[in-house]
């Protein structure tokens, strides 16, 4: 039996001609195709924060032991409390009249959670920095507005 070389099957390489300039030879010249789209990189953490959320009780207490680990902190710590634009600053500070609690809470004095607008049930965002040893506390209208501009930036839209 004879055996018979069977060629092998390469398709030609066909440049379609609204994309390209060919030359007399048949071959592209320059393309002018668009590049391929680059995939988007996620952005990255830089930093070493650790996020919490704490229903408020009706002591102020925001139990979430979690941030107050994260800045090692232990029961008795005195605590520097103030409010600026919408947040609170927390921070030791070994003159501060405020203390974490025997079961490791953060509580929020009611002059400060009057000023800022909070009430017992309420949720807030603690966001704890281990490396400056503060904690922010931010209150739901301060996470809504926060958000609300951050979704009308990704959308190129305004704020709600």
């Amino acid at each position: 039996m004879k055996k018979t070389l069977v060629s092998p099957v390469v398709p030609p390489v066909v440049f379609p001609r609204r994309h390209l300039n060919l030359s007399a030879s048949g071959m592209p010249d320059a393309l002018d195709v668009s590049p391929l789209p680059l995939p988007v990189v996620p952005m990255l953490r830089t930093r070493a924060t650790v996020y919490a959320m704490a229903t408020l009780d009706c002591r102020g207490r925001a139990a979430n032991q979690e941030v107050v680990r994260a800045l090692r902190w232990a029961a008795g710590q005195r605590l520097d409390i103030h409010h600026t634009t919408g947040v609170l600053i927390v921070q030791a500070h070994t003159h501060a009249v405020f203390s974490v609690t025997r079961d490791g809470h953060v509580r929020l004095p009611a002059e400060v959670r009057h000023r800022c607008g909070l009430a017992t049930g309420d949720r807030v965002l603690m966001a704890a920095d281990p490396r400056s040893g503060q904690l922010v506390i931010y209150p739901p209208a301060t996470v809504d507005a926060m958000l609300a501009r951050h979704a009308a930036d990704a959308t190129g839209g305004e704020t709600a």
